[in-house]
Protein backbone atom coordinates (compact mmCIF):
# COMPACT_ATOMS: atom_id res chain seq x y z
CA UNK A 1 0.00 0.00 0.00
CA UNK A 2 1.45 3.24 -1.18
CA UNK A 3 2.11 5.67 1.62
CA UNK A 4 2.55 9.71 0.94
CA UNK A 5 3.43 10.41 4.49
CA UNK A 6 6.64 7.75 4.17
CA UNK A 7 6.97 8.88 0.64
CA UNK A 8 7.35 12.56 1.41
CA UNK A 9 10.00 11.94 3.94
CA UNK A 10 12.29 9.91 1.76
CA UNK A 11 12.19 12.61 -1.38
CA UNK A 12 13.16 14.65 1.57
CA UNK A 13 15.89 12.63 2.54
CA UNK A 14 16.89 12.38 -0.67
CA UNK A 15 16.99 15.94 -1.42
CA UNK A 16 18.91 16.75 2.11
CA UNK A 17 21.71 14.69 1.15
CA UNK A 18 22.59 16.50 -2.12
CA UNK A 19 21.70 20.47 -0.84
CA UNK A 20 24.48 21.80 0.36
CA UNK A 21 24.25 23.26 3.81
CA UNK A 22 27.36 24.56 4.90
CA UNK A 23 29.13 28.16 5.39
CA UNK A 24 31.19 27.96 2.19
CA UNK A 25 31.30 29.87 -0.85
CA UNK A 26 28.64 27.37 -2.85
CA UNK A 27 29.73 27.05 -6.95
CA UNK A 28 26.28 26.19 -9.38
CA UNK A 29 27.40 27.11 -12.84
CA UNK A 30 30.58 26.58 -14.54
CA UNK A 31 31.20 30.08 -14.70
CA UNK A 32 31.22 30.35 -11.54
CA UNK A 33 33.70 27.62 -11.24
CA UNK A 34 36.23 29.07 -13.41
CA UNK A 35 35.86 32.40 -11.48
CA UNK A 36 36.78 30.79 -8.44
CA UNK A 37 39.97 29.09 -9.61
CA UNK A 38 41.18 32.06 -11.60
CA UNK A 39 40.19 34.61 -9.85
CA UNK A 40 41.62 33.17 -6.35
CA UNK A 41 45.20 32.41 -6.43
CA UNK A 42 45.02 29.88 -3.94
CA UNK A 43 41.68 28.32 -4.38
CA UNK A 44 40.13 24.46 -2.55
CA UNK A 45 36.96 23.18 -3.78
CA UNK A 46 35.32 20.41 -1.49
CA UNK A 47 33.05 18.47 -3.83
CA UNK A 48 30.36 16.04 -1.94
CA UNK A 49 26.71 15.40 -0.91
CA UNK A 50 25.25 15.88 2.34
CA UNK A 51 26.55 12.41 3.62
CA UNK A 52 28.25 11.23 7.05
CA UNK A 53 31.35 11.73 5.38
CA UNK A 54 31.31 14.70 3.69
CA UNK A 55 29.61 16.90 6.44
CA UNK A 56 32.99 16.92 8.51
CA UNK A 57 35.26 17.77 5.80
CA UNK A 58 33.02 20.81 5.14
CA UNK A 59 33.21 21.87 8.93
CA UNK A 60 37.30 21.22 8.99
CA UNK A 61 37.13 23.52 5.95
CA UNK A 62 34.82 26.44 7.38
CA UNK A 63 36.94 26.09 10.43
CA UNK A 64 40.31 26.73 8.60
CA UNK A 65 39.27 29.48 6.68
CA UNK A 66 40.29 31.90 9.43
CA UNK A 67 43.62 30.26 10.07
CA UNK A 68 44.37 30.29 6.22
CA UNK A 69 43.32 33.82 4.95
CA UNK A 70 45.13 33.54 1.88
CA UNK A 71 43.12 30.49 0.94
CA UNK A 72 39.39 30.38 -0.57
CA UNK A 73 37.39 27.41 -0.15
CA UNK A 74 34.42 26.38 -1.96
CA UNK A 75 31.77 24.06 -1.98
CA UNK A 76 29.93 22.34 -4.76
CA UNK A 77 27.60 19.49 -5.24
CA UNK A 78 28.99 16.40 -6.48
CA UNK A 79 25.46 15.73 -8.88
CA UNK A 80 25.74 19.34 -9.94
CA UNK A 81 26.59 18.59 -13.61
CA UNK A 82 28.67 21.44 -13.39
CA UNK A 83 31.24 19.57 -11.45
CA UNK A 84 31.60 17.18 -13.95
CA UNK A 85 35.79 18.98 -14.43
CA UNK A 86 36.34 17.71 -10.61
CA UNK A 87 34.32 14.29 -11.30
CA UNK A 88 36.76 13.75 -14.44
CA UNK A 89 39.87 14.90 -12.56
CA UNK A 90 39.14 12.21 -9.76
CA UNK A 91 38.42 9.83 -11.60
CA UNK A 92 42.07 10.30 -13.75
CA UNK A 93 43.40 9.91 -10.45
CA UNK A 94 41.41 6.75 -9.72
CA UNK A 95 40.08 9.20 -6.60
CA UNK A 96 36.48 7.80 -5.96
CA UNK A 97 35.23 8.56 -2.78
CA UNK A 98 33.56 11.24 -1.50
CA UNK A 99 33.90 14.20 -0.40
CA UNK A 100 37.09 15.15 -2.78
CA UNK A 101 38.87 18.12 -1.30
CA UNK A 102 40.86 19.74 -5.22
CA UNK A 103 43.80 22.47 -4.50
CA UNK A 104 44.31 24.71 -7.21
CA UNK A 105 46.94 27.21 -7.71
CA UNK A 106 46.59 29.82 -9.95
CA UNK A 107 43.80 27.86 -11.62
CA UNK A 108 46.33 24.39 -11.92
CA UNK A 109 45.30 21.93 -10.14
CA UNK A 110 47.74 21.08 -7.19
CA UNK A 111 46.43 18.19 -5.58
CA UNK A 112 43.23 15.82 -4.96
CA UNK A 113 41.99 13.75 -2.10
CA UNK A 114 38.88 11.40 -1.15
CA UNK A 115 36.97 10.52 1.57
CA UNK A 116 37.21 11.23 4.90
CA UNK A 117 40.33 14.24 6.20
CA UNK A 118 40.91 14.75 9.60
CA UNK A 119 41.14 18.88 10.31
CA UNK A 120 45.19 17.42 11.05
CA UNK A 121 45.13 15.52 7.55
CA UNK A 122 43.44 19.15 6.00
CA UNK A 123 46.05 21.38 7.82
CA UNK A 124 48.99 19.66 6.60
CA UNK A 125 47.87 19.64 3.29
CA UNK A 126 47.27 23.37 3.04
CA UNK A 127 50.65 24.06 4.94
CA UNK A 128 52.37 21.96 1.98
CA UNK A 129 50.32 23.45 -1.08
CA UNK A 130 49.97 27.10 0.30
CA UNK A 131 52.93 27.59 2.29
CA UNK A 132 52.88 31.42 3.84
CA UNK A 133 56.10 33.55 3.09
CA UNK A 134 57.58 35.30 5.71
CA UNK A 135 59.25 38.10 4.24
CA UNK A 136 62.02 40.12 6.06
CA UNK A 137 62.98 44.03 6.03
CA UNK A 138 66.81 44.23 5.76
CA UNK A 139 67.21 47.30 8.31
Amino acid sequence: MFNQVNFVSEIKQIVNDFMLYTNLTHIETDAEYQKAIHEYENAVIVCGSMNQACIPVYRIAEELESEFPHVKFFDIEFINPESHAIRNLTRDKEINTLPFLVFYKNGKVLNATSEVQTPEMVKALLEVEYPVTIHTIAL
